[in-house]
């Protein structure tokens, strides 16, 4: 994947409010059929753009983050003595 953002296309939203993610898109981020994705706003500051997110991405981000968090609270501690 690029440093920039990709365009994918465009999507209709259906009737009850259904888009298809176009098949480049599906396939650059290899999204699966029965995938979860969490829809949220864009960045901060950004509400006319819509983010979707794979659960199981979040998932292994949140849970390597715990693995690491006491690591990070120990450097918090001694940054903060230094100060």
């Amino acid at each position: 994947m690029s440093s920039h953002p990709e365009v994918y296309g465009t999507v209709t939203i259906g009737q009850r409010g259904q888009v298809v993610i176009p098949m480049k898109a599906r396939k650059a981020l290899n999204i699966q059929p029965g995938d979860q994705l969490i829809v949220m706003s864009g960045p901060p500051g950004k509400t006319e753009m819509i983010s979707f997110l794979p659960v199981q991405r979040v998932a292994k981000f949140l849970t390597n983050f715990e693995e690491h968090l006491s690591t990070i609270k120990e450097e918090l501690k001694v940054s903060k003595k230094k100060n």
